[in-house]
């Protein structure tokens, strides 16, 4: 098993769902969070004033996946999240070690 995290533009969500859903995924956490990396910050104007924004909005999406399902995963949010500009996002995949539901005490595969 593997644990998903990709980091997307909040704007790509609805997108990104849709293609996950599409592909028989049934479960996905959702976080807003801010960062950066090659896209940087930018300036903006409030009231007159200028200030320089460091951390952009983000979504981070959590998928718990079969080892077999990764490959389709990847693809998937790719084609969906790619606007082809910098600060489109990244995936991480990690091993995951266990799972377990906790209503019916389920491990691993049985509960993802």
């Amino acid at each position: 098993m593997k644990m998903l995290t990709a980091i997307i533009k909040p704007f790509k969500l609805d997108e990104v769902r849709e293609a996950v859903m599409g592909i028989g995924i049934a479960g996905v956490t959702v976080s807003e969070v801010k960062g950066f990396g090659r896209q940087k910050g930018h300036t903006e104007l409030y009231r007159g004033a200028e200030y320089q924004v460091d951390f952009l909005p983000k979504v981070k999406l959590e998928i718990a996946v079969k080892d077999e399902d990764v490959e389709r995963l990847v693809e998937a949010i790719i084609s969906a999240a790619n606007t082809g500009k910098v600060g489109d996002g990244k995936i991480f995949i990690q091993p995951l070690e266990q799972v377990v539901r906790i209503r019916t005490g389920e491990f691993d595969e049985e509960a993802l």
